[in-house]
């Protein structure tokens, strides 16, 4: 199975002509012809079932046989995450992260941060090639940078956890996590969060926690807690 997504498409849609790319792809990679079944997203839960009426490598077009709703989950994990000084590092925590299960994802730019623009439209193509992959409904929603004293000012609610390597009493995050439960984790960049951003974010509500003995990179920290609150909501 393959999965395309448009977002633009409801349950009011019988029939769907695929853009110029995605034709091509269909007919001349994957050698689909007119019968053929192809299936599609719109990344708010549904999956369509389509067939092919019109197999042309320039507009190739489907009829809708068929409508899956499929359930979000009882949690929703919103990593906040300083991009790291190589795209190559952050546009792979995106994708894995889409993979595990992530639902909101919001590049923070900190004082240490040596990265402080992104290119949203690069790394939302990344968020849907994943979702594609690794075959989900839902598609993540990649928020645009904002700093960390602008994000300190917005509305938590939640379980709040910061990951940083400042000493201080932790409890490992493992531990924090309860299922079924709203999640926030901000993880800091590569020379991690300043005093004063912790100081910030403890007064703020968020709860120190650890992911561990060992010295994570960024994103390598960020796809270990994502793990870990998908173990625990799925486990």
């Amino acid at each position: 199975m393959q999965l395309f997504y448009n977002s633009n498409l409801d349950l009011s849609i019988s029939q769907f002509t695929f853009p110029a790319e995605e034709s091509k792809h269909i007919v001349k990679v994957l050698r689909k012809k007119e019968g053929d079944m192809v299936y599609i997203t719109n990344g708010v839960g549904y999956i369509f079932d389509a067939r092919i009426i019109v197999a042309d490598p320039k507009r190739c077009k489907v009829e809708i046989v068929n409508t899956t709703k499929k359930h979000p989950k009882r949690y929703h994990l919103h990593m906040v995450v300083a991009p790291t000084k190589m795209n190559d590092r952050f546009e792979w925590f995106l994708e894995k992260a889409t993979e595990i299960g992530v639902h909101e994802i919001t590049p923070i730019i900190c004082d240490r941060s040596e990265r402080k623009v992104i290119k949203q439209e690069r790394m939302q193509k990344v968020i849907q090639s994943a979702m594609k992959q690794s075959l989900q409904a839902y598609l993540p929603k990649l928020n645009k940078a904002i700093s960390f004293k602008d994000y300190m000012k917005e509305p938590q609610d939640g379980l709040l956890f910061i990951a940083h390597c400042d000493d201080g009493e932790k409890m490992e995050l493992k531990r924090r996590v309860a299922p079924d439960k709203d999640i926030t984790i901000l993880i800091g960049p590569e020379g991690d969060f300043s005093g004063k951003e912790i100081d910030t974010a403890l007064k703020t509500g968020f709860l120190p926690v650890s992911l561990g003995e060992n010295r994570l990179r960024t994103e390598t920290a960020a796809i270990f807690a994502c793990t870990v609150v998908t173990i625990i909501n799925n486990g």
